[in-house]
């Protein structure tokens, strides 16, 4: 009798608990970042790939230190006709204006990657919202450009931080295809790894002044080329209204 009647309450436990995240997920708004239960704790997840039929694959250039071969960089992907992103953190700007303000002459994607590159979910809600605004400032001045993505140093996150992005009008981006080039690998083994994790809708981690990037790029464009993805922004990439993000951070148009 005892087994009925616990069995009976964890049957009402779990159908209360599917109710209770049916509930959530409507009332979250179709644009935010996802929410969803791990555990027993409700966590936003920002965007880590899109899910799409066509062939494109979003590429993006973390800078935070160094420049040295961020104009080789722009010259090869528009060699290979090729778009990207670039995450640029604020004292970065401030080092190298010239080179952010070619960034955008040249008709490139920049987003924020913080102000001074601190692990964020460390920070409080205020602390959060200074680095976010101050190199949304920083960028705006130098560039003529107004950040609309974000990426987390060392893509840490957490609600909090997502929350704060959102508040300032900006989308919150992950990767799906981490290169690895800032470990120092060989050009191939950075174009390996690239290849061999690439599908559809993917967005691709790489650092503006790794040491290999130079070498390694044309490789990566040229194989993803004849593979028949085109190369894109990350803000062309994925959708801007009207999607949901499930939990493993992919982005579906509704």
């Amino acid at each position: 009798m005892k087994f009925l009647i616990l069995k009976k309450h964890t049957l009402r436990f779990a159908i209360l608990m599917v109710l209770v995240c049916v509930l959530l997920a409507l009332s979250f708004g179709e644009n935010s970042a996802a929410s969803v239960f791990f555990g027993d704790n409700l966590r936003k997840v920002p965007i880590y790939a899109v899910e799409t039929s066509e062939k494109k694959v979003a590429i993006s250039f973390d800078a935070a230190w160094g420049a040295d071969k961020t104009e080789g960089i722009m010259e090869i992907l528009d060699e290979y006709d090729a778009n990207a992103t670039f995450f640029l953190v604020g004292f970065w700007v401030e080092d190298y204006p010239e080179t952010a303000k070619l960034i955008a002459e040249n008709g490139f994607e920049i987003g924020t990657h913080s102000n001074t590159h601190p692990d964020m979910v460390k920070l409080s809600a205020e602390q959060m919202k200074l680095e976010l605004e101050t190199s949304i400032d920083i960028i705006e001045e130098t560039t003529g450009q107004t950040p609309k993505l974000f990426r987390a140093p060392y893509g840490s996150y957490n609600n909090t931080l997502i929350d704060t992005a959102e508040e300032l009008d900006l989308t919150t981006i992950q990767w799906s295809v981490d290169s690895l080039d800032w470990k120092g690998i060989s050009a191939s083994e950075i174009c390996n790894r690239i290849l061999n994790r690439v599908t559809n809708g993917s967005i691709i981690l790489c650092h503006n002044n790794s040491d290999h990037i130079l070498d390694a790029l044309p490789m990566v464009l040229s194989s993803l080329k004849q593979k028949g993805y085109s190369i894109v922004s990350i803000g062309e990439l994925i959708y801007h209204d009207n999607y949901t993000i499930d939990r493993a951070g992919i982005q579906k148009k509704n």
